[in-house]
């Protein structure tokens, strides 16, 4: 089994909202073998609390405008280190740096496949990375 169309699409569309916002190391893996919850995991960081909450209020608004759909569950908004949005189809994950550096979530779903992200994202990643 593989993630569902509208799965792609969402990813396509919440990576491209996450580069608009200077997101960092943006990654999707798909996770529908592994978990019966959800069919893609959509990882990001930024540096600081505040450009975490304006990466995901754009990918929230670009997710509602471009593909009408809503979260079901929004978690961590108040602390702003770790924010968790369930699309049921996808998981996005937008993470203050250090946050990403110590759960490592890449690390547990390595064995997963990798999700191909649009080109302008990953140009974005690597313009991001070496600055």
């Amino acid at each position: 089994m593989t993630a569902s169309d509208r799965a792609a699409q969402l990813v396509r569309i919440a990576a491209e909202a996450a580069a608009d916002k200077l997101a960092d190391d943006i990654l999707a893996y798909d996770v529908s073998e592994q978990l019966v919850i959800t069919d893609a995991f959509l990882l990001c960081s930024a540096t600081n609390d505040r450009q975490v909450r304006a990466i995901v209020d754009e990918i929230e608004e670009r997710l509602r405008a471009e593909a009408d759909a809503k979260p079901v569950r929004r978690e961590g908004e108040r602390e702003g280190r770790w924010v968790l949005l369930d699309y049921i189809d996808i998981v996005v994950h937008v993470q203050h740096e250090e946050d990403r550096t110590f759960y490592a979530l890449e690390r547990l779903w390595k064995d997963c496949p990798a999700i191909s992200l649009p080109e302008s994202v990953m140009q974005a990643n690597l313009q991001r990375a070496r600055a």
